[in-house]
């Protein structure tokens, strides 16, 4: 029987995959000792069964990718035929090459990681790069909310006409060029240029005919710098509204704070990384997209 396994870093998303798909939550013991480390123990039998595991990123991603290899471990010792893993936010996505002289390339080390501890499928959501399979050696899925977010504008925005759709930079093209589509909408472009060493954005062009109500659409919001640039931009040049829907809500400061005071008026987030109380404030609204991986997994 397939059975659906979870780390701890997204209970509630595997509760709702579980619901949705009709498949039985297995069970595993995952202690944490004094000094920091791991242990994890898989209590169902799981004997030439396929299983999946869930895990996705928690407020620690370094923890949250030992676990999960733990977990795979586990499961392939106990006598699982297969492994899938589900994550929905692969955490070091932004480090998929080498940058300048001399660093690591931190997600292929990611990946073969995985692999090697006995992986078998991945199956992810919205990454950062287009070229991020090319890494993988073993069947991967790659997931898109943008299907859910044409939902929410549809049913949030009656008037399309009054509406653009903002990519807040060149890497996001492809991304916003998808969606625009589906709405039958215009979008603008934002062309930012950062330092390489700390990441700051020194300058930014605006592409693009802007109208009363500006949309912004990214695959992450970590620290909201980006989003919340954009937005001053966008007012600057003509929008009355803006809004900001990101896939990944990685909140790595502190959100509440600056998007409270920050002049965008929604942020839509999706619950590939749960959001712990302290880091939702008022403006938030979440997208659940258990639909996307039950349906994905129901093909299996």
């Amino acid at each position: 029987m397939l059975k659906l396994f979870f780390g701890s870093t997204n209970k509630s998303l595997a509760e709702k995959i579980s619901k949705e798909a009709s498949l039985p939550l297995g069970e595993l013991e995952i202690f944490k000792f004094p000094d920091g480390e791991t242990r994890v123990r898989v209590i169902d039998n799981v004997v030439d069964e396929d299983v999946w595991v869930l895990q996705s990123r928690g407020r620690n991603p370094d923890s949250s990718y030992m676990e999960l290899f733990f977990i795979v471990d586990a499961l392939k010792r106990s006598g699982a035929r297969f492994v899938g893993t589900i994550i929905p936010y692969l955490s070091y996505q932004r480090q998929d090459h080498v940058f300048r002289s001399g660093e690591a390339v931190s997600l292929e080390v990611i990946i073969k990681t995985l692999e090697r501890v006995g992986a078998d499928k991945i199956i992810t959501l919205d990454l950062h790069s287009i070229k991020i399979p090319e890494l993988f050696n073993i069947p991967m899925t790659h997931l898109s909310a943008i299907p859910l977010f044409a939902e929410v504008i549809k049913e949030k925005f009656k008037n399309l006409d009054r509406c653009v759709l903002v990519s807040p930079d060149m890497g996001g093209i492809r991304r916003i060029k998808i969606l625009a589509d589906e709405l039958g909408v215009s979008f603008a472009t934002i062309e930012k240029n950062r330092d390489l060493e700390t990441g700051e954005i020194e300058s930014a062009k605006l592409d693009g005919e802007i109208k009363e109500n500006a949309i912004i659409v990214d695959d992450m919001i970590s620290t909201g710098r980006t989003i919340g640039a954009a937005a001053e931009l966008l007012l600057k040049n003509g929008a009355k509204n803006v809004y900001a829907f990101a896939t990944h809500p990685v909140f790595s400061s502190d959100p509440p704070i600056f998007f409270e005071s920050s002049s965008v008026s929604e942020v839509f987030v999706t619950d590939s990384i749960n959001v712990p109380k302290d880091k939702q404030f008022a403006k938030l609204n979440i997208i659940s997209v258990a639909g996307l991986f039950s349906k994905e997994l129901s093909k299996k």
